[in-house]
């Protein structure tokens, strides 16, 4: 099945939930862009210093920024994580956590690490909740020979040693390319500090996406087919070494969707997921066309709730897994508010509301939990049982 087939059969698809609320009073998730800069070279992204693929330099205003907090809040957001390019070049970039924290947003941000000794305490002192940094390689010399920057190792050891010291979990993100080495990860991880690991699912974008967030000519992302069902094969192994933030679920969405099978959890990517430029413009989803409007007009825009599973993000992936089942419940107790028994059953039964129901109870309930019993000290090695 070609893209253009793909597209046309999950548009083909019955939005059932067009006819309830419009706006869940679960909460949501954003991701900032904060820039376009980056001071890395990384071959599989747009971003890379070497490329100027991103156009001139840009920087979001943080007035501006902080002028947009109760736009978010009132779209129920309250997840947040900063990305760039590299956001820690953000000249204000503590600011910016600050003001998503004054709003009551946990607000979180992924960095290659280069500069995080220098950032750490004032990024904890306004208030960082999570700590995501990017890892290519379990061989960490060629990890710092793709992003350009000799050293890295040692600044991303500290930076983590010091968000330790500051109680803020650290989350290694890897994205799936020729570099990645699986079963040599939980070693390198575990010795760096990392307390979990969150992978990402490369490839190209087919629905004329603006993202720079992988470069289509990188031959370590150009992966085949067996490829990338071996590396999700992979990925669900290592969970018995090493505390893996994949969904199991999720997982086997990508594998469906690599295989060209039917899907069964559309993206919630424009009602409960969005992705926020430094022009402080909204879009459904990163690799999205366009954009869905201006974050100031953000509590007046609709919800952009068509069906689509069109691309393998693994943010979305794995939220949209999660949150699903839980926005189906909700959903069809409103129904059942305005005595719409129909309806609301028919919403219960939607396709995909007990997998990710499933999901959610089999993993991430279990993994909060066993994360608020043991605390940040607890073991990053994970048992079969507690992956």
């Amino acid at each position: 099945m070609d893209m253009t087939e793909r597209t046309i059969k999950w548009r083909s698809l019955p939005n059932v939930s067009s006819a309830i609320e419009p706006r869940s009073p679960l909460p949501a998730v954003c991701d900032v862009s904060v820039t376009n800069v980056c001071n890395a070279a990384c071959d599989f992204c747009g971003f890379s210093r070497e490329k100027k693929l991103a156009g001139p330099r840009r920087y979001i205003d943080p007035d501006d920024f902080a002028r947009a907090m109760p736009m978010l809040r009132k779209r129920r957001i309250r997840y947040m994580t900063l990305q760039g390019g590299e956001p820690l070049v953000h000249p204000q970039i503590e600011s910016l956590v600050a003001s998503a924290t004054q709003a009551g947003i946990q607000c979180g941000v992924i960095t290659n690490g280069w500069f995080l000794p220098r950032h750490i305490k004032q990024l904890a002192g306004a208030g960082l909740k999570r700590l995501l940094i990017s890892i290519d390689s379990a061989d960490m010399r060629e990890h710092e020979r793709n992003r350009g920057l000799p050293g890295l190792e040692g600044r991303i050891r500290e930076g983590i040693a010091q968000a330790h010291g500051f109680g803020i979990p650290v989350c290694a993100t890897v994205t799936v390319s020729h570099l990645v080495h699986y079963e040599s990860l939980p070693e390198t991880l575990d010795r760096l500090g990392f307390d979990s690991v969150v992978f990402s699912y490369p490839r190209r974008d087919a629905f004329g996406s603006t993202s720079l967030v992988y470069d289509e000519h990188s031959k370590l992302v150009d992966l085949s087919r067996d490829e990338l069902l071996e590396a999700l094969s992979a990925i669900e192994r290592l969970k018995k070494h090493f505390r893996v933030m994949d969904p199991s679920a999720a997982l086997s969405e990508v594998a469906r969707f690599v295989r060209g099978e039917q899907q069964r959890i559309p993206c919630i990517a424009g009602s409960k997921y969005f992705y926020i430029d430094w022009n402080l413009d909204v879009w459904r989803c990163g690799p999205w066309h366009e954009p869905m409007g201006s974050v100031f007009d953000l509590d007046r825009l609709p919800d952009q709730r068509e069906p689509c599973n069109a691309c393998m993000m693994g943010c979305y992936r794995h939220a949209s897994v999660l949150m699903h089942g839980a926005m189906g419940v909700t959903e069809s107790v409103y129904a059942l508010g305005r005595g719409e028994l129909r309806t609301a059953v028919s919403l219960l039964f939607q396709r995909g509301v007990a997998y990710s129901l499933w999901a959610l109870a089999t993993e991430e309930l279990p993994r909060t939990a066993l994360a608020a019993l043991a605390g940040r000290t607890g073991p990053r090695r994970s048992s079969p049982q507690s992956a």
